[in-house]
């Protein structure tokens, strides 16, 4: 299986404080778009910064590559917010600091009620105690992450199948063009000729009885039209194209198929057919040729657009 590096996925719990008054819903959120590397960004109340880590290591391990913004919301409910209690811990460590920044400097003015309130933890609205809360945006994540993941493995199942369906199509093209070769090598050769005779008389009647044009034997003529039209067979001949571009496609084909994290690898895939079929498309010397190579170009960018989606 491929994956894409698109995605939604959330999850939701509802918690009830211990001693029956109050509680929180917790949810959490997360949305990922195509990046060359992974890209995690958190936002999340203060008072579960500390499952911030763990979250983190959690996505690493399941993502390689790209963006994620994870969004974590705690929403209390208006009896727990009512009834409000103080988190002693937090208090006990308020104090201390203040009594840090006191001794450092004495001139400094001591903490109001109103700021102590609102220092992040000290007010436990909920009545969820804080380990509850902080297992429940753990359990969230987890469960976030792993729907997030089928998101992206069944998105990843599309673009495979289209994928395919691309190779297919020019291997198709390939197979169809790569026995008309000899003969439209033949064929255009067979005009150079003539115009090169044309244009050097060869067929005209002013020889001399010695059989010369001018200071040049027929002979030596029709050496040189050979050779010259020898060395444009060899410039136009696209069999070497044409067996790489099948090697290629018959690559790019065992990576969608094996699956895994192949984004990278098939973004280089899509470098080396487009550089074959832009040779191709250079050296085409018949409108079959130049067709089947604008074909391949576009299905070529077809493809490049939606492997920079996956992981």
């Amino acid at each position: 299986m491929i994956y894409s590096m698109t995605g939604y996925a959330s999850a939701t719990r509802e918690l009830v404080a211990a001693s029956g008054t109050g509680g929180a819903s917790v949810s959490v959120e997360l949305r990922t778009v195509n990046s060359r590397f992974l890209d995690l960004n958190f936002r999340m109340p203060e008072d579960v910064r500390v499952c911030e880590p763990t979250l983190r290591e959690m996505l690493m391990t399941k993502l390689s590559r790209g963006k994620v913004d994870i969004r974590i919301n705690i929403q209390r409910s208006e009896q727990g917010a009512n009834a409000g209690s103080l988190n002693r811990d937090a208090l006990e460590q308020l104090a201390s600091l203040e009594r840090a920044v006191l001794d450092a400097f004495p001139e400094s003015g001591r903490l109001r009620t109103g700021e102590i309130l609102r220092w992040p933890g000290v007010l436990a609205e909920s009545g969820v105690a804080p380990e509850v809360l902080r297992d429940a945006v753990l359990g969230c994540g987890k469960q976030a992450i792993a729907d997030l993941i089928d998101v992206r493995g069944r998105e990843g199942a599309q673009l495979a199948n289209m994928l395919l369906a691309n190779v297919a199509e020019m291997e198709a093209i390939v197979a169809k063009i790569t026995p008309l070769v000899p003969d439209l090598i033949v064929k255009h050769q067979q005009k150079i000729v003539e115009r090169l005779q044309e244009a050097l008389g060869i067929a005209a009647p002013e020889a001399n009885g010695n059989g010369n044009i001018g200071s040049v034997s027929r002979e030596e003529v029709a050496e040189r039209i050979r050779q010259e039209v020898t060395m444009y067979g060899i410039r136009i001949d696209i069999t070497e194209e044409l067996s790489r571009l099948s090697a290629h496609l018959s690559e790019t084909r065992h990576v969608i198929e094996k699956g895994g994290r192949v984004g990278k690898r098939l973004d280089f895939m899509m470098q080396e057919l487009n550089r074959e079929a832009n040779t191709l498309g250079s050296k085409a010397a018949a409108k079959e040729l130049a067709d089947a190579s604008m074909t391949l170009k576009l299905l070529i960018e077809q493809m490049r657009e939606q492997v920079q989606n996956l992981e």
